[in-house]
């Protein structure tokens, strides 16, 4: 008879899998980068909010702080270091402002980050307390995650135009979503069910508008396509302004 452990397991592997796929979907955006050597009007910001969203469920999966949760730890281990090869070949090709904004960033962050680890590793002594410290700092970062592609709804819904929405980010979140609700629901674990609810459902919002809008859409326009890249790593959208 096959236990909860073991289908826990299966749905962590499939998640990681998806996961996989929504960290390499600001690909395209950094292929147009390199091969045009300049990072032109695309920001930042997103690679960076992931890779600190990354750090903080990797402390969240690791033994001494919420244990049995280790594919947590794989899938934004996996996504961490996607993540810090897009910032490098975005520091590449930034100029001399980007570059120091990364950098003032990624200095804050982990300042942030170490501030973490060290108040929740010595102030508070057992796994539950750690785990709802640390869980409430995920909650808020995944829900921010999942929630950045509707930023680009009121110009979909003005435009009758799907061009804004990237629908395989969208797909993508939906099924994490599900995946990760359902890893959370047979352990109980509140801390993966709520951000990765509302990821079921902000997912599905948005595969209901490009559905709405798809026939109204204009997919022979280039310049609109340009203006169209919507790329996320896992946390914000990044778009061409």
């Amino acid at each position: 008879m096959v236990n909860a452990n073991a289908i826990r397991n299966v749905v962590g592997i499939i998640g990681n899998v998806i996961s996989f796929g929504l960290f390499l979907s600001p690909s395209p955006t950094f292929y147009r980068i390199i091969k045009k050597k300049d990072t032109e009007q695309f920001k930042a910001d997103p690679y960076l909010a992931t890779i600190l969203n990354c750090m903080l469920w990797i402390f969240y999966g690791l033994p001494i702080v919420h244990p049995n949760s280790i594919l947590v730890v794989t899938t934004n281990g996996v996504g961490f270091v996607l993540e810090a090869m897009f910032l490098i070949i975005y520091f590449t090709y930034a100029s001399k402002k980007q570059r120091w904004r990364v950098i003032v960033t990624l200095l804050i962050e982990i300042a942030f980050m170490t501030l973490v680890v060290v108040l929740v590793l010595t102030l508070a002594h057992t796994h539950k307390l750690r785990s709802a410290v640390v869980g409430i700092l995920c909650l808020v970062f995944n829900c921010v995650m999942y929630a950045s592609p509707l930023t680009i709804m009121k110009q979909v819904i003005k435009t009758k135009s799907v061009k804004y929405m990237p629908f395989y980010l969208s797909l993508a979140n939906f099924l994490n979503g599900i995946c990760w609700t359902i890893y959370g629901l047979i352990d109980f674990d509140i801390f993966l069910v709520i951000p990765n609810g509302s990821g079921v459902v902000l997912g599905g919002i948005q595969l209901i508008l490009y559905g709405c809008f798809y026939k109204t859409t204009n997919w022979d326009d280039e310049e609109d396509e340009k203006q169209g890249e919507v790329q996320l790593p896992t946390t914000s959208a990044d778009r061409v302004d």
